[in-house]
């Protein structure tokens, strides 16, 4: 029988579930998340191409950025390290994650690109159409129904935006949980693997989510699977 969904916290709250997931290394995961951001920018939106994501255009204008469930902000840091100008607004629910995000920030010397705000992905105060591009990493596995989080990312996403979506996917079996925690957090504490397995046990199936982004209109195989524990979703808002 394939493995239930079980669900864990909506948000991450606490200090010690902040400072453990800011103490993990998450270097090459960002890293490639943004590689992977910036080569489908490139590759299908001629629409933003006058953005600063085209770093070459010196007229491009600064593009604005919504990062849902930022955490501590390492991958809006990353982008910024790696893109000349964008706007970065570094959403998530939790307090203490954006008390160090507030730091990192700082640390990183880009505050004056990356404005942090502490909201519900299920029901952001953005106006319609505000961002060129909306962004996540494992935000959709915290939350009960994710799709509420996925409409109000579209609804915020300008005609001709993109939607860059990655998170866990759940894996068929315990022995396979097993193993994908003994591979990726096998040296981190054992809080720091719990809260991993929590998350791999949280996460939807590749069915799932192809379910939800197929019911607002976008193609399900825009979802596809991209590593042995993420899928991606790559969207084009009409």
């Amino acid at each position: 029988m394939p493995l239930e969904r079980v669900l864990e916290p909506e948000v991450m709250d606490t200090p010690e579930e902040a400072s453990s997931y800011n103490a993990m290394d998450h270097s090459t995961v960002n890293r490639v998340f943004v590689d992977d951001l910036l080569a489908f920018f490139a590759d299908v939106a001629p629409p933003l191409s006058r953005s600063r994501l085209m770093p070459d255009d010196e007229e491009a204008q600064t593009l604005d950025i919504l990062d849902l469930g930022t955490g501590t902000a390492l991958i809006v840091i990353e982008l910024c390290n790696r893109v000349a100008e964008c706007r970065v607004m570094a959403a998530d629910a939790a307090a203490s994650m954006l008390d160090l995000a507030l730091y990192n920030v700082e640390v990183s010397g880009h505050r004056h690109r990356i404005q942090l705000d502490q909201i519900d992905a299920k029901g952001l105060h953005y106006i319609d159409g505000q961002f060129g591009v909306v962004m996540s990493n494992s935000l959709i596995h915290h939350i009960p129904e994710p799709l509420a989080a996925l409409k109000e990312a579209v609804r915020v996403t300008m005609p001709g935006g993109l939607l860059f979506f990655r998170d866990l996917l759940r894996p068929d079996t315990k022995e396979q949980l097993d193993e994908l925690v003994q591979t990726y957090a096998g040296s981190e504490t054992p809080f720091s693997r719990e809260m991993f397995a929590n998350s791999l046990h949280a996460a939807l199936s590749l069915d799932e989510i192809r379910g939800l982004v197929s019911s607002l209109g976008f193609d399900p195989h825009a979802v596809q699977q991209t590593t042995d524990r993420h899928w991606t979703w790559r969207g084009v808002k009409a």
